[in-house]
């Protein structure tokens, strides 16, 4: 049994999101015009960008932390991120997300490069070196685990696990999110860790675009999980989460040149992105009843991170060029917003309730209700006084329950007792009662071997025996006597004169079934034998040909195919390749054999101008 405890870190009882902005550089030439960037950093807090209503002004933002384009990685990690993470060893929850457009530099910043390590590994080796740091004299043990997963299309995958399917998203009775069936491995160094992320990565889906050549197309989380124990009693136990959130990026696909699959994805991510923004909104409006967590998965799983427990900071990554700027100015505007979200957080602490073992005191009783044996039981438990002192709570309460349940146990047994004894006064005359019919018996039985023993008297007549039975035998009853036999009813034959009716009403409807279904399938079978077989077989090598090469337009000149049946067929011929006979036809979807014959022989008598 546990008991969850609620605690503060220290006189902090809330925590404002923390938004830091980061500014890439030119990835490529400088524009054309010679126009420069339309967004520029004043000072380590402030940036300003150009007003698009009037080129002539500038619009200014203040946050946290203003990184630019000569910011290193190592610097972002420790203005931004390393504040929060001591606030996971001490059972709080902390998240660190990078938000902004896509080919803004977020997979940059949390993941960076062998050389360039983003905030994923430093925030990783710095939490290992927290709890190395850790003095062992203060009694906890530490244990730390991981989890990958991402969100890909509105599907919850398991990166660790890559042949799992859609998670769900759950939330238990305290309302802590969590997913059940995702892996949780178990981690003890930074190369540990190391072994376990870089493949999982490689599970995680990107694709080429126009504007990224390496385009994420899905919500990556990583959960790095902190348990901390402690070693003396009462066992507390205290759990902080880390979450290390890389967010696909917005897409404007008139620029991206998204088709298929990839237009698919971009608007599962739009669509992730805005409902982020409405959570927002509902945030610092005040007024809201709902917040729309479970509109979307991402802002589901984001629900601890705003407006939740967790301390938490947001990296907003922007592009300096002018094709970005609507972008970057979207971005800023959602970042001013999310500043003024304000976190509750809270130590996560569970205390495990001993349990008291509670014995009947059988042992007791039979000794004669001296309290001596169960003392010496508590004392080969090892439940010595010494020991329990640091529980004189617990202590009480248990010996107030041993007095209960021994007082309990000595009425109990008095009661046994008593009516034992007034069973033995009821029994004892039937006891007598029973030792006289006994004693009868046995005179019965002496008598009847005296008479036996007497000499038989010879006279002509019948023996009789000595005792007379007056008595009938008893003898089964027979079941037939008792019971009076049934009337069966007897069905008569019909008359000869309606079976005839009968015969012959059927005759004629089999005959009439046979010759309208006989004609129907002549009429399928002769239509071909009516043609030259050498003009059916070109006709069938044409409608063949435009199905193999012909484009949407030639589809739909065929007869009985429409727009739909057109698609579908261009559709399987991407799929399949090309029809190697007409008979692949019945293959896609809602043609039948009897639709293909009717299909085949409008097209045939088409071609031949019947």
């Amino acid at each position: 049994m546990t008991q969850r405890v609620t605690a503060s870190d220290g006189n902090k009882k809330i925590s404002r999101v923390r938004v830091a902005v980061r500014l890439r550089p030119y990835l490529d030439k400088e524009d054309e015009k010679g126009e420069g960037p339309c967004v520029r950093g004043l000072d380590k807090q402030n940036l300003e960008i150009v007003n698009w209503r009037n080129a002539t002004e500038t619009v200014k933002y203040h946050f946290d932390a203003f990184h630019g384009p000569k910011t290193t990685q190592q610097e972002v990690f420790l203005s931004s991120v390393k504040p929060i993470l001591s606030h996971v060893l001490n059972g709080q929850n902390a998240s660190v997300f990078a938000y902004g457009p896509t080919g803004a530099g977020k997979t940059h910043t949390m993941l960076g490069s062998a050389e360039k390590p983003g905030v994923i590994p430093r925030a990783v080796r710095e939490v290992f070196n927290l709890v190395n740091a850790r003095d062992e004299d203060e009694g906890w043990d530490y244990s730390i685990s991981m989890s990958y997963l991402e969100i890909y299309n509105e599907k919850v995958l398991d990166l660790l696990s890559p042949n799992s399917q859609d998670l769900p998203i759950r939330q238990d009775k305290d309302r802590n999110i969590f997913i059940p069936g995702l892996t949780s491995t178990t981690i003890s160094s930074f190369s540990d860790f190391d072994t376990h992320f870089v493949p999982a990565s490689l599970n995680r889906t990107t694709a080429s675009t126009k504007l990224n050549q390496r385009s994420s197309r899905s919500h990556a989380i990583l959960l790095i999980k902190v348990v901390r124990t402690s070693r003396v009693l009462p066992h507390r136990q205290q759990t902080g989460k880390l979450y290390l959130v890389d967010l696909a990026g917005s897409e404007d696909n008139r620029r991206t040149g998204n088709q298929g699959i990839r237009l698919k994805e971009s608007g599962a991510i739009n669509l992730s992105l805005f409902t982020l923004s409405k959570v927002v909104d509902s945030l610092n409006s005040g007024t809201s009843i709902r917040v729309p967590y479970r509109d979307s998965k991402l802002t589901r799983l984001l629900q601890d991170s705003l407006g939740g427990s967790a301390h938490s900071v947001m990296i907003a990554n922007i592009a300096p060029e002018y094709k970005y700027y609507f972008d970057t100015f979207s971005a800023l505007n959602f970042a001013a917003k999310s500043k003024m979200i304000v976190n509750k957080p809270f130590t996560r602490e569970t205390v495990a309730v001993p349990v008291l073992p509670v014995k009947r005191a059988r042992e007791e009783h039979e000794a004669g209700g001296s309290g001596s044996e169960p003392h010496k039981k508590k004392q080969k438990d090892g439940k010595t006084p010494e020991q329990d002192s640091s529980s004189p709570s617990a202590n009480s309460t248990c010996s107030s329950v041993m007095a209960r349940l021994i007082a309990l146990e000595k009425l109990v047994m008095s009661g046994q007792d008593k009516d034992q004894l007034s069973v033995s006064k009821d029994m004892a005359p039937s006891r007598k009662e029973i030792q006289e019919l006994k004693k009868k018996q046995k005179e019965f039985e002496s008598k009847a071997l005296l008479f036996s023993q007497l000499p038989k008297e010879t006279s002509g007549s019948a023996e009789e025996p000595v005792f007379k039975n007056s008595t009938a035998p008893l003898q089964r009853k027979q079941a037939n006597a008792t019971k009076p036999t049934k009337q069966q009813a007897v069905v008569q034959p019909l008359q000869g004169q309606r079976d005839s009716k009968v015969t012959l009403t059927r005759s004629v409807y089999k005959n009439s079934c046979k010759d309208k279904y006989g004609k129907e399938n002549m009429k399928e079978k002769s239509w071909e034998t009516e043609l030259d077989a050498q003009m059916l077989e070109q006709s069938k090598e044409k409608i063949l040909q435009i199905l193999n090469s012909g484009g949407l337009k030639e589809l739909k000149g065929l007869q009985q195919i429409g727009d739909k049946k057109a698609k579908l067929l261009l559709g399987w011929r991407e799929i399949n390749g090309q029809f190697t006979k007409l008979e692949d036809l019945v293959k896609v979807e809602g043609m039948t054999e009897k639709r293909f014959t009717s299909f085949l022989r409008a097209n045939i008598l088409s071609a031949m101008g019947k």
